[in-house]
């Protein structure tokens, strides 16, 4: 089949794009506004986009709080969304008003960070401690913006359980991350395989 997006000619009850992209890494994002509220929802357009300076962003669908929050605040945190806690990031997806902290409706403990004010998620293996960047709105190819807003931050500070380090390397298979896979399906890793790349 070939389908054109703009014209959801696909003649499929959903639409494949976000299945196709897949799987795609979760970004458990907490934020605290200029109040001291506090909101953390998990986004599955989420990605690393550089490593010197390390870069990481999320996009939202939506000026939601997360995004206003890490701009307002000037920070983010990425807690690590794993297989253990799957219940607890599905719990922090709901919508919820403004200013209600999902930690706190979702039973989710929270640990304090080092370097910026918004918690990270205890349970979590790994938390990235983040600057905001930038927020750049996305448009169609009209410049006509579509309401999704990338919100980019350098990391500054790395939380990782130590128990997932072995023989100097972090074991991901064993931290068993979760992924979206578009639908209401979602895939863990919990297997590696190698390939060297050609020098």
């Amino acid at each position: 089949m070939f389908y054109e997006p703009a014209k959801r000619n696909h003649g499929l009850p959903h639409d494949p794009f976000k299945a196709i992209v897949t799987p795609r890494p979760i970004g458990w994002i907490s934020t605290m506004n200029a109040k001291g509220e506090i909101n953390l929802a998990p986004y599955s357009f989420f990605n690393a986009f550089s490593s010197r300076p390390p870069i990481v962003g999320f996009s939202s669908e939506g000026w939601k709080d997360s995004a206003a929050f890490a701009e307002e605040g000037g920070e983010f945190v990425c807690s690590l969304a794993t297989y253990d806690l799957r219940d607890a990031v599905n719990a922090s997806s709901a919508n919820l008003p403004r200013g209600v902290n999902e930690m706190e409706v979702a039973g989710i403990a929270a640990a304090p960070s080092r370097l910026v004010k918004p918690p990270r998620v205890a349970a979590s293996p790994c938390a990235l401690e983040c600057k905001w960047l930038k927020t750049v709105t996305l448009t169609d190819l009209d410049g006509k913006d579509n309401g999704a807003h990338l919100v980019l931050g350098v990391v500054v500070g790395v939380h990782i359980d130590d128990r997932f380090i072995k023989d100097g390397i972090l074991d991901t298979a064993a931290m068993q991350p979760i992924a979206r896979c578009g639908y209401h399906d979602y895939a863990v890793v919990t297997e590696l395989f190698q390939m060297v790349r050609p020098g």
